[in-house]
């Protein structure tokens, strides 16, 4: 799919209230009151509420995922049922016919948004114990009298049926998804890639929530425990996508049973042909990647549970999803389920994106997080690798054919191999870092166990792999939020003999001074400042994540002149306290810090007084997007009025063995974040200012 903006213009009126502002000379819409959003299907603004925004995901997934026309579609469709009109919240006609009842072949039942609340969890029924709730659906499509499919959802449950008619009954079967806008089904029984269809990001979202919600909700599991199943169903898929498609063995399809289809998630001897498939397919998982899996794990769920993840997942091409849209689903789950205890906040995801775009890493480059937590970083560095190979080709994302594909995984895949490096102390975080570069990348890469810190001296597994890999002064790009806070400080003596910055600063006023001794214990971030430089080449670019205090505090002073003896300093960009406060709930004030490592010639030739002043990027980012409570904003008006750009998305649907672009121009709000824009800004700082040291 690929987004065209162009920035709305500026108001030309003053609406009335109840009104939606417009410019004057041309009558278009450019702004939107406050509690209404732009309906996808019509284009018009409609009121808000969490219905609301279940029917525009829905909406979308239509047209980006079945491929069906937003001509097709009415949203609010009154059909007859028992002698009076009900709203249908979404109908679908036959492809250019008339919006008539007759012409029905599809109908969309939405409620309120489902909250999962504190527990995290909901107990997912299904379709006999959400019978009441799906009557109005069943007699809307009863009462069309050519509707083939329906569907109910609260945004979390999902109910999909196939109508079967005959003279004296009409039945309504469940099925596990509806197929494309061409009738073809996205199952084993058109065996094919091409019927695999690409996600949309909301729906992928939502896909990995249902999965993880029913494991927790529904089977009883641990959180932590529901969220590994997950990862073994994960890591299955992306192995099965690579297999010739006669060897596929991760599909949900239908059998013959009495004379009917019967779809094989909702059928226990169809239940137990899934788990023989995919348990056969799990055993092969983990001798391939026996870097990633230890050989004992074991698909706990049960035979219901894995026939509706693997009914969820397998409709979804992986391969040709978008490195974004697979990286924040993935994100989304793993943030909440691997939080540790030792000061691991797990960056947001714009502020990742703004670390990548500013240090703007190079295919040839060496990249490499040692505190990499889930890996945000590493991923978000394929996502912008990728984007580039797009521009280099001049490939529009999502319309890439097969071989350009190929060719853009391909590179992404050794780019991963050779320079794509990550580290953290925490052994499950190791592990959901490789899942994650392999659901990118299908490369688990090298993400080594061990203590950064301690580097090059430790005693955990991956030392000495880490040892050969990524020696001391050999990497190009370091970035990285390592865990940071006063609370869990390094007290080793020995490891902080290691340190500059771990010995007691001098009084004098020369960068280089020093007190006796060592400090008795440092915090944390400190001594990953010194440890990044350490793995940089010279003139080696780094991103860290900083608490305010150390480039403010009068007491970390010497940090700061160590900071500017050994690098230069390219950017410092301050973020908003709503960054860590929604996903981390703590209430502290971080900023970005771009280094650059001075040559050891530099360093000395500076001691002796030869200087060279140059200009430095600072920026303060006011919004990210989000309040504190997390909830969604847009730029508004000096009215108050959220303000609106024009937004082309275009898509390229597989049907009928051939593709189809189809275009959709509508209205969005705006985000009101600052990241993309001082990212934007930084690189017009950089056309006019060269790196020092180059």
């Amino acid at each position: 799919m690929v987004r065209r903006r162009k920035a709305a213009k500026s108001a030309a009126v003053t609406p009335a209230e109840g009104t939606e502002e417009s410019d004057a000379s041309t009558g278009e819409i450019n702004s939107i009151e406050d509690g209404k959003v732009f309906d996808y299907i019509t284009g018009k603004p409609v009121a808000e509420n969490d219905k609301e925004r279940v029917r525009q995901r829905i909406a979308r997934a239509l047209f980006h995922e079945y491929g069906i026309s937003v001509d097709d579609m009415e949203p609010d469709f009154k059909v007859k049922v028992d002698g009076s009109n009900k709203k249908i919240d979404i109908a679908v006609f036959e492809p250019g016919s008339e919006h008539a009842p007759e012409n029905v072949r599809r109908l969309v039942v939405c409620q309120k948004e489902l909250k999962l609340g504190d527990r995290g969890a909901y107990k997912m029924r299904d379709h006999e114990q959400a019978a009441k709730d799906l009557d109005v659906l069943k007699a809307a499509m009863a009462a069309c009298e050519n509707c083939k499919y329906g569907l109910w959802t609260n945004g979390l449950e999902f109910f999909f049926f196939r109508v079967e008619r005959s003279r004296f009954d009409v039945k309504f079967k469940p099925i596990g998804d509806w197929p494309l806008s061409d009738e073809s089904i996205g199952t084993r029984d058109v065996a094919s890639h091409a019927r695999l269809r690409r996600a949309d990001p909301e729906m992928l979202r939502t896909a990995f929530r249902r999965c993880h919600n029913f494991i927790h909700g529904n089977e009883g599991m641990p959180k932590d425990a529901a969220f590994w199943q997950f990862l073994y169903l994960i890591f299955s898929k992306m192995y099965d996508e690579r297999q010739p498609n006669d060897a596929r063995r991760f599909w949900a399809g239908r059998f013959e049973k009495n004379g009917q289809l019967i779809d094989e998630q909702f059928d226990p001897a169809g239940q137990k042909a899934i788990r023989k498939r995919v348990e056969s397919l799990f055993a092969e998982v983990k001798k391939k990647y026996s870097t990633v899996f230890r050989g004992a794990e074991e698909i706990t769920l049960s035979d219901r549970a894995l026939a509706f993840m693997v009914s969820e997942l397998a409709k979804y091409d992986f391969g040709r999803t978008d490195v974004d849209a697979k990286g924040a689903a993935y994100q989304e789950i793993v943030g909440t389920n691997l939080r540790g205890d030792r000061g691991q906040y797990f960056t947001p995801r714009g502020a990742i994106e703004l670390v990548v775009a500013v240090l703007d890493p190079k295919p040839s480059e060496r990249v490499l997080d040692p505190a990499c937590g889930t890996g945000g970083f590493l991923t978000a560095t394929l996502a912008h690798l990728a984007h580039k190979f797009q521009e280099e080709r001049g490939i529009q994302p999502g319309a890439e054919s097969t071989q350009e594909l190929r060719s853009i995984q391909e590179r992404l895949a050794e780019f991963v191999k050779k320079n794509l490096f990550g580290a953290d102390f925490d052994p499950f975080l190791v592990r959901a870092t490789m899942m994650s570069l392999s659901m990118a990348a299908n490369e688990p890469g090298n993400v080594f166990y061990m203590d950064s810190l301690a580097f090059p001296r430790g005693h955990l597994a991956g030392l000495e792999p880490a040892k050969a890999a990524i020696p001391l002064g050999s990497i190009d790009i370091v970035m990285t939020n390592p865990p940071f806070g006063s609370e869990i400080p390094i007290t080793d003596p020995q490891l902080l003999r290691d340190y500059e910055l771990a010995r007691r600063p001098g009084k004098a006023e020369d960068d280089f001074a020093w007190g006796d001794g060592y400090q008795k214990s440092v915090a944390p971030e400190v001594l990953f400042i010194q440890r990044a430089v350490d793995w940089l080449k010279p003139g080696g670019r780094m991103g860290i994540v900083l608490p305010n205090g150390i480039l403010g505090n009068p007491g970390d002073e010497y940090i700061r002149r160590w900071i500017l003896r050994h690098t230069w300093v390219l950017a410092s960009i301050d973020l908003p306290v709503e960054v860590f406060i929604v996903e981390a709930n703590v209430n502290i004030l971080t900023s970005l810090l771009f280094l650059k490592k001075k040559p050891q010639s530099v360093i000395q030739a500076e001691d002796l007084g030869r200087r060279e002043g140059y200009p430095v990027f600072m920026a303060v980012a006011e919004k990210v997007g989000f309040d504190r409570r997390g909830n969604t904003l847009y730029k508004r008006s000096p009215d108050g009025e959220e303000i609106l750009e024009d937004v082309e998305e275009v898509e390229r649907i597989r049907m009928n063995g051939h593709f189809v672009e189809r275009r959709l121009r509508r209205k969005m709000k705006v985000l009101d974040d600052d990241l993309p824009a001082i990212a934007v800004a930084y690189q017009k700082f950089r056309a006019k200012n060269k790196e020092p040291g180059t």
